[in-house]
């Protein structure tokens, strides 16, 4: 993985757990300084690309983002290439749809597009990254890309992988409530234990500002498990298939309105 810069970014990043995303457009509608705007929508997780691409441009440009526009980025449609590095760098936000993440590392690490990005989103305050599902998964240093069930408290039942490192020490898993991952991203903490989690439930998320406020918005629970005083991990010492453990966990449930610090890792304000 690239260096990931110490600086406080100036930008804003929007990320979704799934599921009905309607509210988060329009929140990204919101935060635009300017509705016309370039927005860029990237549908590199999904195989079926094109359709997922009218879908969104069509719902926003409904919300009165005229400048929403499909960015493909995908096999044939390389991320370097000069109209989509020209693009990149108009836009006022970028936003990721869902599918595989790991699709979006593939086309996007080590290259200049994701290098602008990151730049961008350090130095400008106007600038915004949105992403759901898996194009929120991807923001943070690292990224969970496999865990079910049960086996996801096995050793190897549980991997993570370098996501596009927007936000260092920080692991997002969507879909959290739903579909039962508290215990994958419990044992990826167990991996990177310096790394806080972020538990997104469907139609709810966070807006992270200066890489360090995380305030929670939509109807559901974020849930955050912080490894911070972690103690007892047999990850190093426990065999392939073997259960993991690890104790002093802190966890935290965080509704709309509420805001943490990632930094401290306290919740500092907003109501329950």
């Amino acid at each position: 993985m690239a260096h990931l810069s110490t600086a406080s970014p100036l930008g804003t990043l929007v990320a979704l757990g799934g599921g009905d995303d309607d509210a988060m457009l329009t929140l990204l509608r919101d935060l635009l300084p300017e509705v016309g705007a370039p927005v860029e929508i990237i549908t590199a997780a999904s195989r079926d690309d094109t359709r997922s691409g009218r879908a969104y441009e069509r719902a926003l440009r409904e919300l009165g983002c005229t400048g929403a526009r499909h960015l493909r980025i995908s096999e044939q449609h390389p991320a370097d290439s000069p109209d989509t590095l020209r693009r990149l760098r108009r836009a006022g936000l970028i936003f990721f749809t869902g599918g595989d993440q790991e699709r979006i590392t593939d086309f996007l690490q080590e290259t200049e597009f994701l290098s602008v990005l990151r730049e961008r989103y350090q130095q400008e305050a106007t600038f915004i990254i949105a992403g759901t599902s898996a194009g929120a998964a991807v923001m943070p240093e690292y990224m969970v890309v496999q865990g079910y069930g049960w086996r996801a408290l096995r050793k190897g039942g549980t991997q993570t992988s370098a996501g596009l490192g927007l936000v260092a020490e920080l692991l997002i898993d969507q879909h959290f409530v739903e579909r039962g991952r508290f215990g994958r991203l419990a044992h990826a903490l167990l991996t990177h234990p310096t790394c806080l989690g972020v538990g997104l439930a469907e139609e709810t998320g966070v807006i992270i500002r200066g890489g360090r406020y995380a305030e929670v918005f939509g109807d559901g629970v974020v849930t955050v498990i912080d490894g911070h005083d972690l103690q007892g991990s047999n990850l190093s010492r426990a065999r392939r298939g073997e259960p993991v453990s690890g104790q002093n966990f802190r966890v935290h449930l965080l509704v709309a309105g509420q805001q943490l610090d990632m930094a401290s890792r306290t919740v500092v304000a907003g109501k329950a």
